[in-house]
């Protein structure tokens, strides 16, 4: 049987918190399986469960706020795809990323495909994983940070994000390399 590894990130665009990326191997299909933005909350925890329970293989590679500051996002999602890669003991025949950037060239057996979490069970369901594992961290950290509100936006960039940076200034799990955090910074300072 040729297994396909479908691999997704959550927390891209985020101001704070860590970019996490699943990678996902199914040995059965999965109902309701879609991009974890097109499912309800309660549904992709749902799936969630679904997948850890009847998917072949599940791994997840963090890449940290200070590790993308440090890197750039691109070498930092790239790092946490090759962790992600090592914990998967089966063997495939192809890796299938989301998006239009292939991360990992030099592994032959893997493409990007823009969308391909709204068509390929594999990338879908990576899709929902990392977005249900990034959301559970972030709202632990709002229990950690409850003047920053990350259970509501989840560290994206909304007016009440803004409004908690510009009253307490960041925080631990901020982006420090993102333009709001060093205009921020920069008003601060002056």
């Amino acid at each position: 049987m040729e297994l396909i590894i479908g691999i997704d990130e959550a927390g891209r665009g985020s101001w704070a918190g860590p970019l996490v990326v699943a990678l996902v191997i199914l040995n059965e299909p999965i109902i309701g399986l879609n991009d974890s933005k097109k499912i309800s909350k309660k549904n992709r925890k749902l799936i969630s469960e679904l997948v850890y329970k009847n998917a072949a293989e599940v791994s997840v590679g963090w890449a940290s706020p200070k590790e993308i500051d440090e890197l750039g996002l691109t070498k930092a999602e790239r790092k946490a795809i090759i962790s992600a890669l090592k914990q998967i003991k089966s063997s495939y025949s192809e890796i299938i990323i989301d998006g239009k950037y292939n991360f990992i060239p030099d592994n032959l057996s893997s493409k990007a495909i823009v969308r391909a979490d709204q068509f390929i069970p594999e990338v879908s369901a990576a899709s929902i994983i990392a977005k249900v594992t990034r959301d559970r961290f972030m709202e632990e950290q709002a229990l950690i940070y409850p003047e920053y509100f990350f259970d509501h936006h989840y560290g994206y960039g909304t007016k009440l994000h803004l409004e908690s940076l510009k009253k307490h200034g960041p925080s631990p799990i901020h982006r420090m390399s993102y333009k709001p955090l060093i205009d921020i910074v920069k008003k601060s300072n002056s």
